[in-house]
């Protein structure tokens, strides 16, 4: 995927989390209309119900997140661990390789000359 393409997919998403956002709060704010008492207060267990309501949204999303985060995370430590199982295994490759240019070195230094005879 290029890059440009991702970042309309980010763009497009954030601004439905944002419209979403919007339409939640208008109607919290409806919420706060209701829950007053006839004095114009907000009554104690309606404000305690409107401020979990307005946090709801809120959490959801940060543990989404936090999810996410913890996703890339572990796919980080994965991709970690299996670059160094790679280099290794390259490292002793590469030493093998060494190892059988110096015989084959060797053994052509050991052939006969062809232009003494």
């Amino acid at each position: 995927m290029k890059a440009t393409d991702r970042s309309f997919e980010l763009n497009q998403s954030s601004e439905m989390d944002f419209s979403e956002n919007i339409r939640q709060l208008t109607s919290t704010r409806n919420v706060v209309c209701q829950v007053k008492d006839s004095d114009g207060n907000l009554e104690a267990q309606d404000a305690g119900t409107l401020v979990r309501r307005l946090s709801e949204a809120p959490r959801r999303e940060i543990e989404d997140l936090v999810g996410k985060l913890m996703t890339f995370l572990e796919k980080l430590e994965n991709d970690g661990v299996r670059l160094q199982l790679d280099i290794e295994e390259y490292a002793k490759l590469n030493q093998r390789v060494m190892q059988l240019t110096t015989i084959v070195v060797d053994s052509v230094g050991k052939l006969p000359d062809p232009h003494r005879n």
